[in-house]
């Protein structure tokens, strides 16, 4: 062999040793795939604006990740987890350090990508292999695309709750859309429900800045908004022609306003709400939300009045048939949205 020949060789066989292999589905599946039936390396991601805070729910029990933004669930997909003997902690932490190329001090160099530290003795968020049942080392495996797209949204000090059966609260070991945790801390939520006959609950001072979003449950009939990821209202609400399903959709609030009265509280304005292509609904991008849609939803006048003001663009809102609440049906599709805007 030539010394160029084995030049050559050496040169091949050290990049093979450099390859970093992918894991798991290259795109996303459509939006209101329920997460129990995603197969191991499937996922969902909606997009992500990065308005507000950002947390992650890991449920050791379901061998699945669940990440909210502003309260509104953007991601889920399925992870793997710590095997007998090297199980992934329970608890609450945040991350501490991120690197896009990292390598294992502790496993001869094994390529962890897109690797956020949640303790400093080697467990994190990486991608990783994805067999459909836990057997990691104690990390969180997630799908290679998954794990660049959280990676491109996430910050140092994000907050990432790890759950399990036994362990931990019901809301956080079968997480839905709404978010069970408090994303500055990564405590228990603990939202009390609407006591019977209370219409509706508006406390705005619980967060009195940020971005806002909203998510809408046709099935539980109720209307949540958020404020820098806390909740600030709830409300009852009734949905005409309720064996026509809502269906699930993503809006926008967009400049403008739409033509003549506001269906919800006349004399007022609706603003414009342009539909976003969320996985799977595509063709939906850009489309206007008409009065006859608007109209098919009851909401307390005063609830409106006082939402209306915070109703400027850029807010973005989550409308499902799923229930919110695990105790009501585990495993009900948990929606997420993409809240960038349209392309023009």
């Amino acid at each position: 062999m030539t010394r160029l020949a084995f030049a050559l060789a050496l040169s091949l066989l050290a990049t093979s040793a450099q390859a970093v292999p992918s894991w798991g589905a290259r795109q996303s599946s459509a939006a209101d795939t329920a997460p129990s039936q995603l197969k191991p390396g499937e996922w969902i991601w909606g997009g992500d604006n990065k308005a507000g805070p950002i947390a992650v729910v890991v449920s050791l029990t379901e061998q699945r990740a669940y990440v909210y933004r502003n309260g509104i669930p953007i991601g889920v997909t399925t992870v793997s987890t710590g095997r007998r003997g090297y199980e992934t902690p329970t608890g609450v932490f945040t991350i501490l350090q991120k690197d896009k190329d990292h390598r294992s001090n502790k496993y001869n160099s094994a390529p962890m990508p897109y690797m956020q530290r949640l303790t400093w003795d080697g467990v994190a968020l990486h991608a990783g292999g994805l067999p459909g049942y836990p057997e990691s080392h104690g990390c969180v495996h997630l799908p290679s695309e998954f794990a660049r797209l959280l990676f491109d949204s996430s910050t140092t000090g994000m907050t990432v709750v790890v759950s399990e059966e036994g362990k931990s609260p019901v809301d956080t070991v079968h997480p839905m859309a709404l978010i069970p945790i408090d994303p500055r801390t990564g405590s228990d939520s603990a939202v009390p429900r609407l006591e019977d006959g209370q219409k509706y609950r508006w406390h705005p001072e619980l967060s009195t800045e940020g971005p806002v979003s909203i998510l809408l449950s046709g099935s539980d009939s109720r209307v949540i908004v958020y404020r820098n990821g806390i909740e600030i209202g709830r409300s009852r609400i009734v949905v005409r022609n309720p064996q026509q399903p809502l269906g699930t959709h993503a809006y926008l609030v967009k400049d403008g306003y739409l033509p003549g009265d506001n269906p919800l509280l006349p004399g007022t304005r609706m603003p414009n709400w342009s539909a976003i292509g969320i996985p799977g609904r595509g063709e939906d991008a850009g489309k206007l939300l008409g009065p006859e849609t608007i109209e098919r939803v009851v909401i307390p006048h005063d609830f409106v009045a006082a939402v209306l003001p915070l109703l400027t663009p850029g807010v973005v809102m989550l409308v499902t048939d799923a229930p919110l609440q695990p105790e009501i049906t585990e495993g009900a599709p948990v929606q997420v949205l993409d809240s960038e805007p349209p392309e023009a």
